[in-house]
Formats: structure tokens, sequence, C-alpha cells
């Protein structure tokens, strides 16, 4: 099945980027260029508690000689492993990118407890220890000895080291800012995790089947032993998730039947149905204090893996360290497409320049330059954020912006939506809207055909999802004047059910003008009026209503208040254009099935467990629907 993503361009296509916002073209980096400029060592590193990590550390060739000028240090600590190994080997990028490899670090990447060649027991989101004594670690106290180690042992070094790392690394430079070593003195959490129960395999609850299934059926296989080579992935024996996903039966058997039980994290999935002790242990967000490093956290407004990670461990550093420098940047980008890419598309969207080049020589060769080497330059706004739906970067000196108008987007008979001030009464008319869902015949998350959760999905049209009828839509009229939304965005619904346990799926979509014109470089079969851009989604497993602790059945008929938060946004819903909001109970095989009726133990549900079930989303006074967001002026 062909995907229509062109259309995307024609919300991001503004001709009018910000002229200091473009990054000017790198020059070509040669693949020789590390290895001519670049000495490598391999090093064991000793822990408090004996245990040694093995780093790979690449030093500039005059670092350390006479008259030379001493470098600091870049540490990345990585689960996903150091390679290529030998002495011999090089990255061909060395550092957070090429423009930072020019410009001269000492770098160090090692590979994190248990994993690849260094010694110990690797465990997922390893707990953070307060009050550490003796010989007792953890990934804060691993990141200290491993600095200190470093910082003694490197010739050349200036005593002042940055961390950096995207995804999982981000979350070992997270860790490494608390209680830091003090010659660390500039850190960039880049998508890190900040709490498994809302990145990555969990939603709110809600499981992100194909995403913990496909990742941890590489990576969650055991190492007996220390090894170079990566596990061997998956083989799904088909390219379509979705038939795939129908099919893989009761997820508390998937370990035995596809993964022959050696996922050891996949059994906590079917332990820990519920948020207890076993994920308040991996929230690294209350422990972010004590945090004296300058701080830089970095994500994608596209990121379908980690965006509530990026927001909210600057939230939280903020939160438990005043005074300190905490900056973060928000840009147009799938997970940690600002090292991997020009940033100037996402799929076919066009975003009118490279954001990426931007946001590296500007933003975070900037932060560590002048962190770590004492450089002048422009001094980094609190939040450096780019504006989908105008194309521009723009700053602000906090994050979410001050005087913001709280303003709500109501749902309405007739499937209308309409704009009003938060405080606003409710109509006294009473009424639903309601639809049936079916888990046996579940809406798809894309129209692409994929083994797992695309990168892409974030931005993909979903005109194909409001045109079923499991999917109900209110829209506004046509805008007469730009509408910005920057924030946090979050769902209040009304909602009731004929059984005992649904999801609940909200998303929020810009809708084109009907007469909108196509590129003419798209596909013709493709027609951008009434393009539907999916600005903003998320899900809440309606058991949690209440909290993540306190599963709850729904009692069938009854309604009752759902809060769906929908993460931050800043976002231009431009004149001519409508704002719509989707309502839907199946996301799949994104999210796994609901089978709509209570359970203990929801991956212990079977497909017999299955029903039909008619929800409804009231718009009565005093059960009113709608979705809150701030008004950007």
């Amino acid at each position: 099945m062909k995907t229509p993503r062109s259309l995307l361009a024609l919300l991001l296509c503004v001709p009018a980027f910000a002229q200091q916002a473009r990054a000017p073209a790198p020059l070509a980096v040669p693949a020789a260029y590390a290895k001519e400029h670049y000495t490598k060592r391999e090093v064991r590193i000793p822990m408090r508690d004996g245990v040694e990590l093995f780093a790979a550390v690449y030093s500039p060739k005059d670092a350390g000689a006479q008259g030379a000028l001493a470098y600091p240090i870049l540490l990345c600590r990585t689960p996903y492993n150091v390679g290529p190994y030998g002495p011999d080997a090089f990255k061909t990028t060395i550092g957070p990118s090429d423009l930072a490899m020019q410009a001269g670090f000492i770098v160090a990447y090692e590979d994190v407890r248990g994993c690849y060649m260094s010694g110990g027991e690797f465990e997922d989101m390893r707990p953070h220890l307060e009050g550490k004594t003796g010989k007792q670690t953890d990934e804060s106290s691993d990141a200290w000895d491993t600095i200190d180690w470093l910082v003694k042992n490197v010739p050349g070094n200036n005593a002042r080291v940055g961390m950096w790392g995207i995804s999982y690394p981000g979350f070992y430079a997270s860790a490494g800012m608390i209680d830091a070593h003090p010659q660390l003195v500039a850190v960039s959490p880049q998508a890190p995790i900040a709490d498994w129960w809302y990145d990555d395999f969990h939603h709110n609850g809600a499981f992100f089947l194909p995403h913990a299934f496909n990742f941890l059926a590489g990576f969650g296989r055991p190492r007996p032993v220390p090894v170079t080579e990566r596990h061997s992935n998956f083989s799904h024996g088909t390219p379509d998730g979705y038939e795939f996903f129908l099919h893989v039966g009761p997820l508390s058997e998937a370990n035995q039947r596809w993964f022959h039980g050696e996922v050891g994290f996949w059994e906590q999935f079917v332990k820990h149905p519920n948020y207890d002790e076993f994920w308040a242990a991996r929230n690294l967000q209350p422990h972010l204090q004590h945090v004296a490093p300058a701080v830089l956290t970095v994500g994608g407004w596209f990121d379908a893996e980690d965006l509530y990670g990026a927001l909210h461990t600057y939230a939280a550093a903020e939160a438990h360290n005043p005074g300190i420098s905490n900056k973060i940047v928000m840009g147009p980008w799938q997970h940690g497409g600002w090292s991997r890419v020009d940033g100037d598309r996402l799929g076919n969207v066009d975003f009118g320049a490279k954001t990426s080049l931007y946001y590296r020589e500007k933003l975070e060769l900037a932060f560590f330059e002048r962190e770590l080497k004492g450089k002048p330059g422009v001094e980094i706004a609190e939040a450096t954020m780019f504006e989908t739906g105008t194309n521009r970067w723009r700053t602000f000196d906090a994050w979410p912006p001050k005087g913001l108008e709280a303003r709500c987007l109501r749902f309405e008979a007739g499937g209308k939506l309409s704009i009003e001030p938060r405080e606003a009464p409710a109509p006294s008319e009473g009424g639903f809207d309601e639809f049936t869902s079916d888990p046996l015949h579940p809406v798809p998350f894309t129209e692409s055909i994929a083994i797992g959760m695309t990168r892409e999905y974030m931005t993909d049209d979903q005109r194909f999802a409001s045109r079923r009828p499991d999917v109900q839509s209110w829209q506004t009229e046509v805008l007469t004047e730009d509408l910005t939304l920057a924030g946090p965005l979050d769902a209040q619904l009304w909602v009731s059910t004929d059984h005992t346990d649904c999801d609940w799926i909200v998303k929020l979509v810009d809708v084109f003008p009907a007469d909108a014109k196509s590129p003419e470089w798209i596909d013709p079969s493709e027609k951008a009026g009434g393009y539907q851009m999916m600005v903003r989604s998320e899900v809440m497993r309606g058991r949690f209503r209440d909290g993540p602790s306190q599963p709850k059945a729904f009692e069938p008929g009854v309604p009752v208040q759902v809060r769906v938060p929908l993460q931050d946004v800043l976002h231009t819903f431009q004149k001519g254009h409508r704002v719509m909001v989707q309502v839907q109970s199946t996301w799949f095989p994104l999210v796994d099935r609901n089978p709509q009726v209570f359970l203990a133990n929801m991956y212990e549900s079977k497909e017999s467990d299955c029903v039909k079930s008619v929800h409804r989303v009231w718009r009565a006074s005093g059960k009113s629907s709608r979705v809150r967001f701030g008004l950007l002026r």
C-alpha cells in the first residue's frame, strides 16, 4: 500500500525561515578524517566495587604534546556498544557530530555495566540509589568513577568533562548529572528515557506492543560472556506488522513462544501490569536533584519513542535545581534525527531549512565549547523551540511560555468543535456521540506496511482513520486568523462504555483547506485538499484513569471523566485551516489490544476475551468533553 506522506510538506513548506536560523552547510568530512586526526586507546576502568568497564578513548593527536592546548573530555555511556572494537578500528564520526569532531575534543565511549565488553551484570533502567555508601553502585556512581579515572589517566585533558547521549544513552547522561563529579560541568541528555511507564514501552499504562517486542527481541537477550557482536534481529516472517501482531497470541506466552524464554525483561511486563515499586524504581525524575553541571536537554516534536522523556527531564531538573543553567531544545525531528539527518525533512515533510545542521552548530557545539572550553558565543536561550505550521525557531525565557491564555476545544453536537475560554460554561443541552469498537478489527495506527512503530507515524495523514466508523471526529469552522498552541495539552473526556474496560486515544489534527494546491513533485494520486496533519496524539489505558497504581473497571453505562495528557506542543494552525480532534479506542498494533472487559492482568488476555463495545463521548452540561491548551499571542 502506498503511503501518502508527501502532503505533509504543504504544512511545513513555508518560505520564510528566519535568516539567523539557517546553518551553513558544513565542509564534507572525509571518512578517513577520524583516523588521520585522532589516536585511539581501549581501556578498562575500575569501579568502586571492583567491576571493570570497557571504554574506547579517542584523543586528538596533539593532546598531551608539548605546547599543545589541553582538550576537554566528552563522555558517552551506552548499552548499545562502543564499537568498532580493536585499537585500529575507528568510528567515522567521533563525538556528537562531525562539527564537534573537527572542533577537537577527547571523546570516550563506555560500554555500561554488563553490556558487550564491560564486566558486571546489566539491569534495564537500573534504579538510582539514594545515600550510597561503601561499594554500593548505580549509574550515577559508575559515571562518577569513570570521569574520575578519565581525568586522572587520559593525557592532555583540561579537567573539564561533558556528557551526552541519545535515547538509552540519554538516560545514562541524566543519571550522570546526579551528585555529579566536580569535573563534570556540562551534560546534554537527548531524547532521554525518564520513566518507562510513559516512555517507549508504555504510554499512560497502554503497552506499545511492536516497540517493546522488536526492541527486546534483540537487545533483551542475555549476554553470558563479554561480546562485541549484537544479537541478530528478530525475523517476523512477514513485512506486515498489523497481520503479525494480530496473531501473535497471548502476551503472557510471548516470551516462550517467540523468544524461547530468553528475554527476562518481557517477563517483567507480565509480572508488573500496574505501576508498582518495580516501575517506580525506574523513574529517574525524582532523583534529578543536586545537579550542578549546565544542562541542555534535547528532543523532537515527532519523536515516537521519548517525547515524554525530553520534556519531563527538563521539567524535573528545573523544579529540583533552582538557579542552575538548565535549557531545552525541541525541534521538528524524529527520534535522534537532530544527530543523524539534515533535519530539512521527515519522510516527505519539508521544514524549509536544514534544522539539524543549525542545531548541531549553533546550539549543541556552542553549548559544549562554551562550557568546556570557555569560548564566548551567543547565549543559548532557556527554551529554543521550533514552531511547526510556520517553520520558524522561537526562543523563550521559560517553558511553557509565560502569559499563555487558557483556552479549550469543546466538543459539540454535529461533530463541531468550538474554541472557548477554558472556564466558559458548557452548553446546557445534553448529548453524546458514540461509536462501536471491536478489538478483533482494530483501527490501524498508520497506512504504512511495517513490522514496527514507524518513525513517521506522528506526522501521518489521518484521513484514513477519520473515515472509519470507529473513529469519532470533531472540527472547528475555518479559522479566520492564525491560532498558535504552546505548552501542555490535555484532553478531559467524559466517557462511558457498555462493558468494563477500554482505551482512549486522542489526536489533535490540522485540517488543510479543501482547495489547497498540491506541489508538482508529489505523486499525482495524492491530493492536498482536506489533508489531515496529526499534530499530537496520545493514549490512556482507561483502567488507569484514577492513577497508574489503581486499575479500576468501568461501570457499564455510567459516564466518568478520563484525562489524557497529550504532551507539549508549539504549533500554529494557519488562517484558512481547521482544528480537528479525533477520538478512538484502538490503535493497532502500536498499542496492544484492550479486550474491553476488565481483567486483573491485561497481559494474560486471550482473543476469546475480546468483545465489541459501544463507547460514548459526552458533551452535556457537567459532562463536557474538551481539550485544554495554552494560546500564545
